[in-house]
């Protein structure tokens, strides 16, 4: 089920889309359920967790900073960059940069599974740049942004403590405490997620109907350029480095898929509805290029 309803999502991504530009008032009023709901993905995600995750610090340090480092350090450098070279306004620019400082997607360890990666490091390197995220996504913001945009770091970091840390923690302890319990419930926790999510960018797109049409095109290219160019080089540097196919793969996962559902609540909460357009689109389009990747890698002998 887990799989299905990831793969679903750049389907069901589209379809409430269409939906949204078309009859944006059906959406357009349930902004104030934007957060909640990312709340209720970030608590399915951590009782899919174990202690044992975060863990793996400990145990492969260096690969663990490598894809850190990659994903805090490469992505948001990445999208800052497509931001002056394409000429984006400011904010699309900032909605860019912050789907670039914000964690590793909770789809990418169905991806990295579908991919023949390295599953248990995937989880591990979702899990630790989830937490790390209420420190250093603001940081990061707070570094790049236009000096016209105001960065409220201390409020991004007590929300993100509250939407994305406290959540998955919460997630970890009922896993571990009521872990055969719960087994049933977990099953459904996949569609659950993807629901929300959809649900979110739907709210999102209606919001900006008007602009999407106009913005299209520009930011389908910034988009998909940032994506393009942290897959290949979250593969290329830990290929260079002497590492595996799989740990390549998973890295090079982990690094472009992003947790754009949380770059789309917080540029909503923080910044503008026009800043959360790049976390929107990436949603939908990081989900089809992973599953493609995940194609052609798990059809690849040497992986």
């Amino acid at each position: 089920m887990k799989t299905r309803s990831i793969l679903c999502l750049p389907i069901g991504a589209i379809i409430i889309s269409v939906i949204a530009i078309n009859y944006p008032s059906l959406l357009a009023d349930y902004g104030k359920a934007i957060v909640p709901m990312l709340g209720i993905v970030m608590f399915a995600m951590g009782m899919t967790l174990k202690p044992s995750d975060f863990k793996r610090i400990f145990e492969e340090p260096v690969l663990i900073v490598i894809g850190v480092c990659l994903q805090y350090i490469l992505m948001p450098l990445i999208a800052w960059s497509l931001s002056l070279l394409l000429d984006l306004p400011v904010l699309l620019a900032t909605g860019l940069i912050l789907v670039g400082a914000c964690p590793g997607g909770t789809a990418s360890n169905v991806i990295c599974f579908l991919a023949r990666g390295n599953v248990a490091l995937s989880i591990s390197l979702t899990a630790i740049s989830s937490l790390l995220a209420a420190v250093l996504t603001p940081l990061i913001m707070l570094f790049y942004a236009d000096q016209s945009i105001d960065v409220p770091v201390l409020s991004m970091m007590k929300s993100l403590l509250l939407i994305v840390v406290a959540p998955v923690l919460c997630g970890v302890l009922i896993n571990s405490l009521y872990h055969q319990r719960i087994q049933t419930v977990k099953l459904f926790l996949p569609l659950l997620s993807v629901s929300f999510i959809i649900l979110i960018i739907g709210v999102i797109v209606a919001k900006n109907q008007a602009h999407i049409t106009e913005l299209g095109v520009l930011l389908f290219v910034a988009v998909a350029l940032h994506n393009l160019l942290g897959l290949i080089t979250g593969y290329s540097i830990p290929k260079l480095m002497g590492y595996d196919e799989a740990i390549c793969k998973t890295i090079s996962i982990e690094v472009g898929m992003q947790n754009s559902g949380l770059a789309v609540v917080l540029a909503n909460q923080y910044f503008t509805t026009l800043a959360a357009l790049p976390g929107v689109l990436f949603s939908i389009w990081h989900n089809i290029s992973g599953s493609i990747m995940a194609v052609i890698w798990s059809n690849n002998k040497a992986g």
